[in-house]
């Protein structure tokens, strides 16, 4: 669901074409069911996505670091719910890698003629780090540019919280942070990628964005001219503000809760 959700914001971004989003979401849920049902057994790990969007073409890479699915990809694994027979009729190019240590990848390249490409961004920027301490079930993104996050993170957020059983009227008021940060927060980005950290629990969610030039994060949740202050203090439970190893790049934390 989620990976979907991200999916459709991609393509409002880069103004992908609906069949093509058709195409790419029905491919790339293929292969993350794969990781779903076959790379932990009983337990649980990490599953990461990969999204390239690039001038007439999207590429997406879906990973686990389990046992994976077998690298024999045909009659048997198929019988198996793989899907990857799926996937293949959908993506232009695909290409299954077993990792060295552990795990898979799946690389998928769809046709797009009709997207553009997003803002051009150094590629070293994407090797942000974690944003703050994250529990291990956390979602972790890193966006590049970082406008392309504003057309994500509503969605994402609206579905961690239904999913988190959070009610309708309190989702909405997500939505409204969600476009206060929108306004607000670009001005206060160090570079042209954002990482974002979001943690949830049942009717509780934690949203953390980084990295924000110093002293921006407080500006953003101070009652002042340009501030998010009024908004956020009524609308989340709690606010934080935590600099970022070594140096002054600041991280702004914002937790939810529906009471009951």
């Amino acid at each position: 669901m989620l990976v979907r959700q991200m999916l459709a914001g991609v393509a409002e971004a880069v103004e992908l074409d609906a069949n093509d989003l058709n195409d790419i979401s029905t491919a790339v849920t293929e292969a993350c069911n794969n990781v779903v049902l076959h790379a932990y057994g009983d337990a649980e790990g990490p599953l990461e996505v990969e999204v390239y969007a690039c001038p007439g073409i999207v590429e997406v890479m879906v990973r686990d670091h389990g046992g994976g699915i077998p690298a024999a990809v045909g009659a048997a694994t198929e019988k198996a719910g793989i899907g990857m027979s799926v996937i293949r009729t959908l993506a232009e190019r695909s290409d299954f890698r077993v990792l060295k240590d552990s795990g898979t990848e799946v690389w998928m390249a769809f046709g797009a003629p009709q997207a553009r490409a997003p803002e051009p961004f150094s590629d070293d920027e994407l090797e942000a780090g974690p944003v703050d301490s994250e529990p291990g079930g956390a979602v972790k993104i890193t966006i590049a540019p970082a406008p392309l996050a504003w057309a994500i993170l509503p969605r994402l957020l609206s579905a961690l919280a239904a999913r988190a059983h959070f009610r309708t009227d309190r989702i909405a008021d997500i939505q409204l942070v969600a476009d206060a940060l929108k306004a607000q927060v670009p001005a206060s980005i160090r570079g042209s990628h954002l990482s974002i950290g979001i943690s949830v629990e049942p009717r509780d969610l934690e949203l953390r964005i980084a990295p924000l030039l110093a002293g921006h994060a407080k500006d953003l949740i101070v009652d002042s001219a340009g501030g998010l202050g009024p908004l956020i203090g009524t609308l989340t439970t709690s606010q934080r503000v935590a600099t970022l190893g070594s140096s002054d790049d600041e991280m702004l934390a914002l937790r939810l809760h529906d009471r009951r």
